[in-house]
């Protein structure tokens, strides 16, 4: 099957998925002051990011074909904290410290600023 199907089937699949819990909970939670349902849907993404990189390391019933679905395409739909989570224990499990650190740094420092930034340039175009 095509590569960019499998992927497309995955992102579509996680991101109904990710609507889905994400409400459900934020409703259950009864808040508006905490984005507790995108917190429930990056933990779950990362808990089920940790099996599937065990079983890609362990070599057990994971093709290519099943990561591209899981990983790459539902996981990075659910949620792309699970894959920033799982590259960076990747780094973390070869002992490439630094690496992981600037990893964690520039995508916190540079994920708000970049957020910060565009409502920023909204801001200045509505005026």
């Amino acid at each position: 099957m095509n590569k960019l199907l499998l992927v497309g089937m995955g992102g579509f699949a996680g991101a109904i998925l990710r609507y889905v819990l994400s409400g459900i909970v934020q409703n259950m939670s009864h808040s508006i002051a905490f984005p507790y349902g995108t917190l429930v849907v990056n933990m779950t993404g990362c808990f089920l990011m940790g099996i599937c990189y065990h079983l890609v390391e362990i070599q057990v019933g994971m093709t290519a074909e099943m990561r591209l679905l899981l990983m790459v395409g539902l996981l990075g739909s659910f949620t792309t904290y699970s894959t920033f989570s799982g590259e960076t224990l990747q780094l973390l499990q070869d002992q490439r410290f630094l690496a992981a650190l600037m990893n964690t740094g520039v995508h916190i420092v540079i994920g708000l600023s970049a957020v910060w930034l565009g409502r920023l340039a909204i801001i200045t175009i509505r005026g």
